[in-house]
């Protein structure tokens, strides 16, 4: 008994930070809208319109508040470029592009799953 006890602390005491690193990851790029922004950006930078184009189905205050928001969480960079009129771009930080990994395999996942699924 003494060793499946130890087995089920052990695992405990792996999967209880293991879900609070995945709870806190959520925290950050969680919600409907803000893995699709930072996975248009792990292309390239954007301006807004055409962020706005490419994330099917989102308001433009709606995207103003994710940008901002990812933006405080150091994940995106907003430049302002000396144009007329002014263009502002947006583009993954360093640290934003350390997601780049995750929104590839969580895409890879989906086109997967879509065939499995739906046959397509």
């Amino acid at each position: 008994m003494e060793e499946k006890e130890l087995k089920v602390k052990g695992i405990h005491h792996v999967c209880k930070p293991t879900i609070q690193a995945i709870h806190d990851t959520l925290d950050v790029i969680g919600g409907k809208w803000k893995i699709s922004i930072i996975g248009c950006l792990t292309f390239q930078p954007m301006r807004f319109s055409e962020l706005l184009r490419e994330v099917n189905g989102i308001s433009g205050k709606m995207l103003s508040r994710e940008l901002k928001d990812l933006e405080l969480n150091q994940l995106v960079k907003r430049t302002i470029l000396d144009t007329q009129p002014i263009t502002v771009l947006y583009q993954l930080t360093p640290y934003g592009e350390t997601l780049k990994n995750l929104t590839i395999n969580i895409a890879e996942w989906g086109f997967k799953h879509r065939k499995k699924i739906i046959g397509k």
